[in-house]
């Protein structure tokens, strides 16, 4: 008895595959690291990290043609392998735990890594560390699914995924649990923060046991000496997150530029390697992850004209890699954008105040936390990162007030993330919570009644009396002769017609009805479906195969939208409590 009660018992099992998530994805990102310095390696000719050292030797027709001859190859795999034709990262994740329950496909995902890893190996400036998120998120979603896990389980086992990509990405096991519950799941609870720990852990285990114990970046040892320091990281953080919002403004203005351009999607890449290479002629430091201009930056390696113009290279090359559908995430460009801001300042400041202010490569640290934890909304999470990667614990105050400062500042005059406008691009505004979320995962289709009162546009008067009295709903919605939609019709609409027989002969449907109403798409959800019915004030609103064809399939009544979000909670409610 007590061996059924203890299988049954939602945190043992949680527990459990916590372990084996955490140990498959740890063993993910390996083999994705290894797929990244594969495909580097065939492009470039070496596989380390600090790409830019060696692109320096390199011929510079070789730096411009790699990264385009790679774009051009990923293009056509998006093309005609991809779903939805795009690259997938962290934002896929979030949308999973919002909107399916946490559910993700793993085909999808290692479909995704292939191209991630190969935008990155062919020098596109984009990070690595949003790919393996996802990769993550994928593993343990598609565990999920294929258990038949409850709703709340497989949200659980999905940010188990997350946490422990993070944390064996960076070698940072803290940072990992809780980007996981600060980003994708948006909670702490107790009984989901748990098994993510232990994911987090495990995946840290696996992957030192392959790469080492040790931090990204080596860094010397800085402590906050003086009070009168704490006015120059809240200019940092001003600073850093003005630069954030730049950063993610430039990305959105290449995605509009591209779209809009004469380029096939399937041709952008190629176009974007162009672009990225020859700016990589002058700056090699754009190129890829940029791990070896972040270290020059912490060692005060480049003059103060350098640094500032690798930060904007980086952002116009990372902007053009992203907008024009390169893979790849925004956490290592942000890191290296935030390391020449911060470096920047910190020759400013210490040559202006050079007996109060830390060394300059402290304030390098500071930025990249600034402007990482604005880009992502991520505060909290990112500032562990930047901890744990350089071990820098001696600025933990200055880098905890320039994070708070660049949040605050990019929440206020951009609204949020740079995932959250990739959601918002997609149609998907994650910030009504729990209920929104309920309607966006439930259809139009999946409610819509067929057996709607349609009457023909060429129908009279006194058959439309007739069928309004019997209509439940007092609506009918009339159809063209190829059943395309062309209006309504509700009494009000009959004015003096509905009692004067004189006219029944000469007028027809189209002559009472209201032309062009409001209409959905089976397609929509009930998040749009509901926003409807209460800008227009309908409560039947018709519903047409696409809003260009208009065929006529039926119609969505607001009462049935309100069942169905009461059913999909009360299921919610019960797959929570494992009834």
């Amino acid at each position: 008895m007590r061996l059924r009660r203890l299988v049954r018992n939602d945190q043992l099992i949680l527990s459990v595959l916590a372990l084996v998530v955490g140990a498959a994805v740890g063993g993910a990102v390996i083999a994705f690291r290894e797929a990244i310095a594969l495909v580097q390696a065939g492009f470039y000719g070496s596989a380390t990290e600090r790409l830019s050292i060696h692109a320096q030797d390199l011929a510079w027709w070789h730096v411009v043609l790699a990264p385009a001859a790679g774009g051009l190859l990923i293009g056509l795999f998006v093309r005609y392998v991809m779903p939805d034709r795009r690259p997938h990262g962290v934002a896929d994740a979030i949308e999973a735990n919002a909107l399916r329950g946490g559910r993700m496909s793993a085909a999808t995902g290692l479909k995704a890594a292939l191209v991630n890893a190969a935008s990155i190996g062919v020098g596109a400036s984009v990070g690595r560390e949003g790919p393996a998120v996802h990769l993550g998120a994928a593993l343990g979603g598609w565990l999920a699914e294929r258990l038949h896990l409850t709703r709340s389980l497989s949200r659980t086992l999905l940010g188990c995924g997350v946490a422990a990509a993070v944390a064996a990405s960076f070698n940072a096991p803290i940072a990992g649990a809780l980007f996981a519950s600060e980003v994708v799941l948006g909670h702490y609870a107790l009984s989901a923060f748990a098994p993510i720990v232990i994911a987090s852990v495990t995946a840290t285990a696996v992957s030192r046991a392959y790469f080492g114990d040790f931090p990204a970046f080596e860094i010397a040892d800085h402590a906050i000496t003086s009070f009168w320091e704490f006015p120059s990281f809240v200019v940092l953080g001003i600073l850093a997150g003005v630069t954030a919002i730049v950063f993610m403004q430039g990305i959105m203005l290449a995605a509009s530029a591209a779209e809009k351009s004469p380029l096939p999607a399937w041709l952008r890449p190629a176009a974007a390697g162009l672009m990225v290479g020859g700016i990589a002629v002058v700056f090699p430091q754009v190129l890829g992850v940029g791990y070896g201009a972040t270290e020059a930056a912490l060692g005060l390696a480049f003059p103060l004209g350098l640094i500032l113009a690798v930060g904007v290279a980086k952002i116009v090359a990372t902007a053009i890699s992203l907008g024009f559908g390169f893979g790849g995430g925004v956490f290592s460009p942000s890191l290296v954008v935030g390391a020449m801001l911060g470096g920047a300042y910190g020759m400013v400041i210490a040559d202006m105040f050079p007996t109060v202010s830390l060394a300059a490569g402290a304030y390098t640290v500071v930025g990249m936390g600034a402007m990482a934890a604005a880009v992502l909304g991520a505060p909290i999470s990112t500032a562990l990162v930047i901890f744990e990667m350089t071990g820098g614990y001696g600025i933990t105050l200055a880098v905890m007030v320039a994070v708070v400062v660049a949040s605050v500042i990019t929440r206020r005059f951009h609204g949020g993330s740079y995932f959250a406008w990739q959601l918002e691009r997609r149609g998907l505004d994650l910030k009504g919570g729990f209920e929104s979320a309920l309607l966006r995962a439930i259809t139009v289709a999946d409610v819509m009644s067929r057996d709607s009162e349609r009457v023909s546009i060429d129908a009279h008067l006194p058959d439309i009396r007739a069928r309004l009295q019997e209509s439940p709903t007092g609506t009918l919605f009339v159809v063209r002769h190829d059943n395309a939609f062309y209006g309504t019709i509700a009494l009000a609409d009959l004015s003096e017609a509905a009692f004067d027989r004189v006219a029944d002969d000469l007028i027809n449907a189209s002559d009472v009805a209201r032309p062009h109403p409001p209409a959905l798409t089976a397609a929509d959800d009930l998040h749009a479906a509901l926003a409807l019915m209460r800008s227009s004030g309908e409560q039947h609103v018709a519903v047409v195969a696409d809003h260009e064809g208009a065929a006529f399939l039926g119609c969505i009544h607001e009462r049935d939208v309100m069942n169905a979000y009461n059913k999909a909670l009360v299921q919610t409610r019960r797959e929570e409590r494992g009834d």
